[in-house]
């Protein structure tokens, strides 16, 4: 009889800096990805889009095991989750398999990075609160996002964590269907009990740890490789750097049938690793210095060289726990008076539901954005023309939103002198082309683009790009984590590579 295994997952990735926390109402909520959905209807939900859970289904049922839907429940980051909104999706998880006694296995789809008001290790102690409840028998395995901060429990309590291996993370389908394949292994009863976990000493900046480009890119290539010529299964996770807990921080995994196999495997890898320790820093330029360079030097008229060239509001970004309500950058495009830039996406639903009532083509003053209450985030107040309108409704055309469909609630396009914005009612990250198009802008056609993200976006807009520039507009994702006041992470951890250590510095007040 084949493997009966329950399939679920429950994902937050938590910046313990951001101003607003996650309720259940976020989970409940659709957005870029599908809201909670529980039992029945749950794999038709999230198939075809690039979801793991979506991808371990897909293999899982190709491979004839029998699965059994629990719950699939997401929220764009923010801080931390609540404790009503854990609790409740943790005890709805633990009693839908608690009611399929007896399970051959249990697969979820996580992040890795969860951090609850009352539990710092979100992930951990959900996987302990599964295996205790399933026991020692049954096979219990998860995929994780790329920048997981990954605990000794959650390495304790899973038969195996599987990470992606791309950022942007374009193959979040295909972790979960090599998860379904190492299931399919250990239900084999093949030897994977060994592993070794090694933790990298400093923190990885969001935007040095793309894999389009090293050195990041070559060290997946030698994972890769590494996997290849020690037969272990091996994971590197970059960990999320603004999230105050003693787990934060890259981390590796080797799966192998000893320790010693296990252990020589991750240690290489770890050594590869730290010896490219300097090559994480990235180059940032003011709003000031990046709209100045942009405005100079973009593209005019056709040829190779004609592409927008993008500023990167990284430290605003949605997709790292921000609200995206930040205008700086805004700002200092109208104050030098850029021509042909577009920027997505402002988040503010006052100010898209002010557009829609004048409708479009109408004039509006109105103060755009600083809603958060972040300190350095100020409201925009001017002028707008009102030039599109949308229902927020649409399909993700990307390699990063791959089949989502998208839920942003109403959108305006907002016209000031020679800048057009974005502006939408719920969060979402500028990491594909069709949140320009929803409003009839084609971003290959722009000057200067200005997108809210900090890696993804380069999955749809890289090659449109003329240049990329990191900015550093106000944000609760700072680049350099010394301006992060952190209180809890382990001793010794570098907040920068080659920097200081935590404890060694003055915490920011």
């Amino acid at each position: 009889m084949a493997a009966r295994v329950a399939v679920g997952g429950f994902q937050h990735e938590t910046n313990t800096f951001a101003p607003r926390k996650a309720t259940y109402e976020d989970f409940a909520r659709a957005g870029g990805w599908p809201g909670l959905t529980r039992g029945e209807g749950l794999f038709e939900a999230l198939a075809g889009m690039n979801i793991p859970l979506a991808g371990f289904v897909e293999a899982a049922q190709a491979a004839e095991l029998r699965l059994e839907p629990l719950l699939w429940a997401q929220c764009v980051p923010s801080a931390h989750v609540t404790r009503e909104a854990y609790e409740r999706i943790c005890g709805d998880l633990l009693a839908d398999i608690g009611a399929l006694d007896p399970l051959d296995a249990v697969y979820l789809d996580l992040h890795g990075a969860m951090v609850a008001e009352h539990c710092p290790d979100g992930e951990g102690e959900l996987l302990c609160r599964v295996r205790d409840l399933i026991g020692d028998s049954v096979r219990l395995v998860a995929s994780l996002d790329l920048h997981a901060n990954i605990s000794p429990a959650m390495v304790t309590a899973a038969d195996a964590l599987i990470v992606y291996r791309t950022y942007p993370h374009v193959d979040m389908a295909r972790t979960g269907a090599r998860t379904a394949r190492h299931l399919l292994r250990l239900l084999a009863g093949e030897p994977w009990s060994a592993r070794a976990f090694r933790r990298v000493p400093f923190l990885i900046p969001l935007t040095a740890g793309c894999t389009l480009h090293d050195p990041a890119k070559g060290l997946y290539e030698n994972l890769a490789r590494i996997e290849a010529e020690t037969g272990t299964l091996m994971s590197f996770a970059c960990g999320f750097a603004p999230a105050d807990v003693p787990d934060c921080g890259p981390s590796i995994l080797a799966y192998g049938p000893s320790d010693d196999e296990a252990a020589a495997a991750a240690d290489r890898l770890l050594a590869l690793v730290c010896s490219q320790e300097a090559a994480f820093e990235v180059e940032v330029w003011s709003p000031q210095e990046a709209v100045a360079h942009a405005i100079a030097h973009a593209g005019e008229g056709p040829g190779e060289n004609s592409g927008p060239i993008v500023l990167v509001d990284t430290q605003d970004n949605p997709g790292a726990g921000a609200e995206g309500d930040g205008v700086a950058l805004l700002a200092e495009l109208v104050a030098q008076g850029a021509e042909g830039a577009a920027m997505a996406i402002v988040i503010d639903a006052a100010a898209a539901a002010v557009a829609h009532r004048a409708g479009e083509g109408a004039e509006i003053e109105i103060a755009l954005g600083g809603t958060s209450g972040f300190p350095g985030q100020e409201a925009y107040r001017n002028r707008f023309r009102v030039e599109a309108l949308g229902d927020g409704r649409f399909t993700g055309t990307g390699p990063f939103y791959r089949g989502a469909r998208m839920d942003l609630g109403p959108m305006a396009l907002l016209a000031i002198g020679g800048s057009r914005v974005v502006v939408a009612t719920n969060k979402l990250q500028a990491a594909d082309q069709a949140i320009f198009r929803h409003l009839g802008v084609e971003p290959a056609a722009q000057r200067i683009l200005v997108l809210k993200s900090s890696a993804h976006f380069r999955a749809d807009f890289g090659a449109l790009a003329r240049e990329i520039l990191i900015v550093s507009a106000p944000g609760p994702n700072p680049i350099d984590h010394l301006e992060l006041p952190f209180r809890h992470l382990r001793p010794g951890l570098r907040l920068t590579p080659l920097g200081p250590a935590f404890g060694e510095v003055a915490a920011v007040s």
